[in-house]
């Protein structure tokens, strides 16, 4: 086996115990603990969700900060990130579940608005490229509160306001987008998100996430018809697009926001982990690496379709570069791993089979993992 000398990290974040940034740490430490001497290179990456702006600031951007609408409908001071032209705004950041109370839901009240605030926000600094990146959130929507703080009137029978919340589309009578801000016509967004679901349906955003929210079956079929109710408004408005993009991979995402993406701001969908792999100059960064390190908390089937690691290793293998990982924890075969163009994996579980121990050790444990990579990878 060929000596490495330069690795790239570019792995995501281990959740509830691990930034995409403290991966790359613990995993440096872990490595030069074995070769002093090998060339450490951190490109933290994101597919759209939680951490994307923690992984752009790494990358280089500029961190942002604004005071918008919280899922709930307090202020909340929520991060974005900015670097020329382009900026990163994280829909989890205003409208996540992270934000909520311990063990508090409002599947069909929680809003999406202060993630049109932060749109707003990354306006006024004048970017020309947005990455919107969806994943997260404590909404179902339909990104209803993101469209109406853009300037959109969404009205019930009497001619006011609807509420916030997914339920209360249930009953939207018009839509007016003559409102929406004229700056987003000279302005690209793209949808940034690791998911393909449609709006509605048995595979829809209420039926698939909403359970995730506190919604239960009453809710979950309350929402499903509110946000069908919300298409055909809005198809009212703008005409048969409204109905195809709610039929088009990812308008399902994170609460349905991927849908008013789409149809209100004219988005164009994404996988995230190739965006963020873009406005991050990966390929220039893979292009000095021998061997690529990648991984996330919880590595099984989700990862193989549109995670971080699983857009990482096309890309490394594109480049005809070796790519091993760490995880929490590995729930798929090595077979799809491997066939997923990684070469091995090094899991925080084979350390520590108890959970809540490997979560709350997840750094020290991480270093030991990295250290027999070390050992075994790097020749």
């Amino acid at each position: 086996m060929t000596q490495i000398e330069r690795v790239l990290i570019a792995a995501d974040k281990f959740k509830g115990s691990l930034t995409a940034v403290q991966v790359a740490e613990h995993v440096t430490a872990g490595l030069q603990g074995v070769r002093p001497d090998l060339v450490v290179e951190a490109l933290p990456v994101a597919d759209g969700g939680d951490g994307t702006v923690a992984a752009a600031v790494a990358g280089g951007f500029e961190q942002r900060e604004a005071r918008v609408t919280g899922p709930l409908g307090s202020p909340v001071t929520a991060s974005w990130a900015l670097r020329g032209g382009t900026a990163i705004v994280e829909m989890a950041e205003a409208s996540g579940l992270q934000l909520l109370p311990r063990g508090t839901f409002a599947p069909l009240t929680a809003t999406t608005r202060g993630t049109g605030e932060l749109l707003l926000a990354a306006l006024e600094a004048g970017a020309r490229t947005i990455v919107l990146g969806v994943g997260g959130s404590a909404t179902n929507d339909g990104g209803a509160g993101m469209l109406q703080a853009l300037g959109v009137a969404l009205l019930d029978a009497d001619g006011a306001p609807v509420g916030p919340g997914g339920g209360p589309l249930a009953g939207l009578a018009r839509a007016d987008l003559s409102g929406l801000d004229p700056r987003l016509a000279d302005v690209e967004i793209v949808l940034a998100c690791d998911v393909d679901n449609p709006l509605t349906g048995p595979h829809g955003a209420a039926a698939v996430y909403g359970p995730q929210k506190g919604a239960t079956d009453e809710d979950v079929a309350t929402l499903d018809a509110a946000l069908a109710r919300f298409a055909q408004v809005l198809a009212e408005e703008v005409g048969p697009r409204a109905r195809e993009c709610a039929a088009a991979p990812g308008a399902g995402a994170a609460g349905g926001i991927g849908y008013a993406a789409l149809v209100g701001l004219e988005a164009a969908f994404r996988p995230g982990i190739e965006v963020l792999m873009d406005v991050l100059d990966f390929d220039a960064a893979l292009a000095r690496a021998d061997l690529v390190i990648t991984g996330e908390g919880s590595m099984d089937a989700q990862t193989l379709h549109g995670k971080a690691p699983a857009g990482v290793a096309a890309a490394a293998r594109a480049a005809n570069k070796r790519v091993v990982a760490v995880c929490g924890r590995l729930a798929i075969e090595e077979e799809a791993v491997r066939a997923a163009g990684i070469e091995a994996v090094y899991a925080l579980s084979e350390l520590e089979p108890d959970p809540a121990r490997s979560m709350a050790q997840a750094g020290p444990l991480l270093e030991r993992a990295a250290a027999a990579l070390a050992a075994e990878q790097l020749g």
